[in-house]
């Protein structure tokens, strides 16, 4: 029985942390741990729950109106909503500075996919080829994870870019407008893929179509945004109950752990945690650690680590992040119709355009978000209040949107290290080389799919994101089969300490189109069942 000190409480350390305790072994988890204030978990609709607030503008735009996002066609479209700020606070002891890149780092409990959209996209053999395993071995963790959240979704057109795993719940329901797209892609699918080789199908989601684990059933009420009241959408607080449940699970929040020490023979011996209570910094005796707090947090604890016994400022090369570029569109056939709010608010659909090579698939995806409290398309139109609120009216239920993620490739010109200082953390990123051509491509092809399923993408209101918007980082300490520094074995144990593992996307040596924490999640499952 191994006694495992595990840094991180998202969706990778819970999962490697559950499974670990499945095994028989102990876990200790250190984390920040930031909770949310109390939010209403009655199941009111969307419309119900605005009409019953005592104060409902603080609610959804919050008290001091930080949830208001201003027309600006260079600025995000959405903004995050006040419920869900505490995911993405800052933190003093955790400094940074930034040159092409504009990272989220969470110190929630939970990390990250507390505020997540649930897409579970599993890597196929082909995105794999940069890993040192097959999908053979990954495999039967993608079946793991789907059966612990619940995942929805169809087997269809969309299975030729990923692979197909047990436990996969009926799709949910689509709203009206998800029904027609799907509708007239079913009637002209030939064209689609034979001219544009675009392919539109049902969304993999971690919602439950029906009850699961103690969880509700997605009920429609169309809160996804704001936060489910039911548990229908999976985040990774719940995975953290379930291992409070286990007798060898001791959890350590309120820690922000610093760097580690050792003994000058590749072994850890130690964690550096600082209260953040304000009492002084202390050192926790490990016997194992393994680094779960996200690719960029687990990336600094290993530079501070180097530098703090070393005097070592060392770099760590290829980060990546996927480009995402939203797109708005208007399917001109639903306007003037009313707007359908009690449906499930993420990506229902999803769609694939085929690249070059196989790997270098792009992935969409398709959302209406009906109960958003403004769309792109109407924010920016320049009109007074009274005829922008006629125009949202009758464009609201015609109102679409596609969020296109472009793969990335390690690269040494990205780079993480420490400033001289030794605590501030320096990010430095910069695009590859045809990037634009690249986008401008598929957004062609996106463009014309768009038309032939009788959409309009209204000209320039396309936005690309900054890179780090998409919050899928990846690649700073990367699997080799060939033992080397800075790299981590195909089991995710670090090469240059031996009781040191790595169980998020640092270790990742390629980044898909496609969205990151399924992979993450069935990774760090079968790192802890291989290694332990």
């Amino acid at each position: 029985m191994a006694n495992l000190t595990l840094v991180g409480s998202g969706a990778s350390a819970v999962h490697f942390a559950l499974s670990a305790l499945e095994r028989g072994h102990r876990v200790v988890m250190v984390d920040v741990g930031r909770r949310p204030s109390e939010t209403s978990t009655a199941p009111h609709s969307f419309l119900e729950l605005k009409s019953q607030q005592p104060n409902p503008a603080a609610t959804f735009l919050g008290r001091h109106y930080e949830g208001v996002v201003y027309p600006d066609l260079d600025a995000e479209f959405y903004g995050i909503p006040p419920q869900k700020a505490y995911v993405f606070e800052a933190l003093q002891n955790a400094p940074l500075s930034l040159r092409g890149f504009a990272p989220l780092i969470s110190f929630a409990q939970g990390g990250l996919a507390e505020a997540w959209t649930g897409g579970c996209y599993p890597f196929n053999e082909s995105e794999l080829q940069a890993f040192p395993f097959r999908y053979e071995e990954l495999g039967p963790f993608y079946d793991l994870i789907a059966e612990r959240i619940g995942i929805s979704g169809r087997v269809d057109d969309l299975a030729r870019f990923m692979p197909v795993h047990e436990h996969l719940q009926a799709p949910v329901r689509l709203d009206h407008h998800g029904k027609l797209l799907l509708e007239r892609y079913e009637g002209r699918r030939a064209r689609l893929q034979d001219t544009l080789r675009v392919h539109l199908g049902r969304a993999r989601v971690a919602v439950l179509s029906r009850d699961h684990e103690g969880r509700s059933a997605c009920r429609y009420l169309g809160r996804c945004l704001w936060g489910c009241p039911l548990g229908s959408l999976y985040t990774p607080s719940m995975s953290l109950a379930h291992c409070l449940d286990h007798e060898g699970f001791e959890y350590l929040g309120g820690h922000y752990a610093h760097h580690f020490r050792t003994d000058g023979n590749r072994r850890v011996r130690s964690l550096v945690v600082e209260p953040l209570d304000g009492s002084a910094a202390r050192e926790i005796p490990v016997e194992t650690l393994v680094l779960g707090a996200g690719a960029l947090s687990s990336s600094r604890i290993v530079l501070e680590s180097f530098y703090q016994e070393r005097g070592e400022r060392i770099v760590l090369n290829g980060l990546m992040d996927n480009r995402q570029v939203m797109v708005p569109f208007v399917n001109p056939s639903l306007i003037g119709q009313s707007a359908e709010t009690e449906s499930y608010q993420y990506n229902q659909l999803a769609l694939g355009l085929e690249g070059e090579r196989p790997e270098h698939y792009v992935h969409g995806l398709v959302t209406t978000l009906t109960t958003a409290l403004l769309h792109p398309v109407v924010q920016n139109v320049p009109l007074d209040l009274h005829s922008s609120l006629f125009l949202y009216r009758n464009l609201h239920a015609a109102l679409g949107l596609v969020n296109l993620n472009f793969h990335d490739t390690r690269r040494p010109s990205n780079q993480l290290t420490l400033d001289s200082s030794g605590r501030r953390l320096v990010i430095r990123y910069a695009p590859v080389a045809g990037e634009k051509r690249r986008i401008a491509h598929a957004l062609k092809r996106l463009r014309r799919a768009l038309w032939r399923l009788g959409c309009v993408v209204p000209p320039g209101m396309t936005h690309v994101r900054p890179m780090g918007a998409s919050v899928h980082y990846a690649g700073t300490l990367p699997m080799s089969e060939t033992p080397r520094r800075l790299a981590v074995s195909p089991e995710c144990q670090s090469h240059d300490f031996d009781n040191l593992y790595l169980v998020d996307g640092a270790s990742f040596p390629f980044l898909p189109a496609k969205n990151i924490t399924f992979t993450l999640m069935a990774n760090a499952a079968r790192i802890a069942a291989r290694a332990f």
